[in-house]
């Protein structure tokens, strides 16, 4: 049986470029970094290299990029080191948005144990945009940091970072925005303009998974997590991974080299797979007002549930998820969805569907082709 890949932002399929720039660093030899000799300086050249292309792709000194082991890492070291530098200060309060993804809102219940931070949750309109009023309502002269993603990871709804980064900084604070979505569609330089602090993950990319960056913007405090050692500026201890980080810098390099082509694709396999379920009975569209990344579809089928609907789609060898990869298949309702006031029945049918350059014709035929068998069988057999 053929596999119909619809699960990119779960995790992009590894490019060519990526893996070819990563085998010399995937056998043999390879130098620590931090030593002095021939292989060590290699290594370390590689590193700086990809350093290099990271900062400029993302509009940052290359002093503030961090390699980290994926997103989820580098999400927690931007807030935990944050907030950590700011204990017991007057700014203890931490503002995340309700529909950020778990390695955000787990990393600031951490801040909450173990930094004593404060932890406020801004809402969103129905839209899926963070509420901009409510927003700077929050907003005090005791906030710290703001963490608000470029893009969410299940609707794929662009949020206004450079709108919410100059309000924040009007009252004295930090932005830190998860871009790991938005990554591979978006150019972060403006997408994300203003944040301090951005988190990127390779995987994402078609790079290798637990390859990840934390970018810092300017000078601040940043508390180690993993201290240990003083490597990435003594923000991360631990021998950098020499292939992750080539395979980062590769992926993103890549990725921006591609993304008028890859957008205009994606745009035109969306607006297909939308036409043709569109009139499916109770299928709705889970976001209209909103911009939205051009690779992702997020579909809700009313009366049926998402893991009844995912496991129908793979017995056509049609792969997709429910939203959050972490929840793929799983029954509980999105907490982003729930933000987003979407009915409790809806939001159990949720679907999304997401893709890239390497999906062809025959695969967007194939997954029209099994949504509407799964949907004849599941809500009309």
């Amino acid at each position: 049986m053929s596999l119909h890949y619809f699960d990119h932002a779960a995790s992009a399929p590894r490019s060519a470029r990526v893996a070819e720039r990563m085998a010399p660093f995937e056998h043999g030899v390879v130098g620590n970094p931090s030593g002095s000799h021939r292989a060590a300086r290699d290594a370390r050249r590689a590193i700086e290299e990809a350093r290099d292309v990271v900062a400029h792709l993302v509009g940052a000194p290359a002093s503030g990029v961090v390699f980290t082991g994926g997103g989820t890492e580098s999400c927690t070291l931007a807030l935990a080191g944050v907030m950590a530098s700011r204990r017991g200060s007057a700014r203890s309060r931490l503002l995340v948005s309700a529909i950020e993804h778990h390695a955000v809102l787990d990393a600031a219940t951490l801040c909450e144990r173990e930094c004593g931070s404060t932890i406020t949750l801004v809402g969103v309109e129905s839209s899926g945009v963070l509420d901009l009023s409510e927003f700077a309502a929050t907003l005090d002269a005791e906030v710290g940091l703001v963490s608000v993603m470029t893009a969410n990871n299940e609707t794929g709804v662009v949020q206004p970072i450079p709108v919410i980064a100059e309000i924040t900084h009007a009252h004295g604070g930090l932005v830190h925005t998860d871009a790991v979505a938005g990554a591979p569609w978006l150019d972060l330089r403006d997408a994300t303009r203003g944040a301090d602090l951005l988190s990127l993950a390779a995987h994402k990319l078609g790079g290798p998974v637990n390859s990840g960056a934390l970018v810092v913007r300017g000078a601040l405090e940043l508390a180690a997590r993993s201290p240990g050692g003083g490597q990435e500026r003594g923000w991360r201890g631990g021998t950098v991974d020499v292939a992750a980080a080539v395979g980062l810098a590769a992926a993103l390099e890549e990725s921006a080299e591609q993304r008028t082509r890859a957008r205009e694709r994606a745009v035109q396999i969306r607006e297909r797979l939308w036409s043709e379920v569109s009139g499916l009975e109770g299928v709705v569209r889970t976001v209209e007002e909103a911009e939205t990344l051009p690779g992702t579809l997020h579909l809700c089928v009313e009366g049926v549930a998402s893991d009844e609907l995912l496991f129908v789609l793979d017995e056509a060898g049609v792969c997709a998820s429910a939203g959050a990869s972490c929840s793929s298949g799983a029954s509980q309702s999105s907490h982003v969805l729930a933000a987003m006031g979407v009915e409790s029945g809806r939001a159990r049918g949720a679907l999304r569907l997401s893709f890239g350059l390497e999906t062809t014709d025959a695969d967007v035929t194939a997954a029209i082709a099994a949504i509407r068998r799964a949907h004849a069988r599941l809500r009309e057999g």
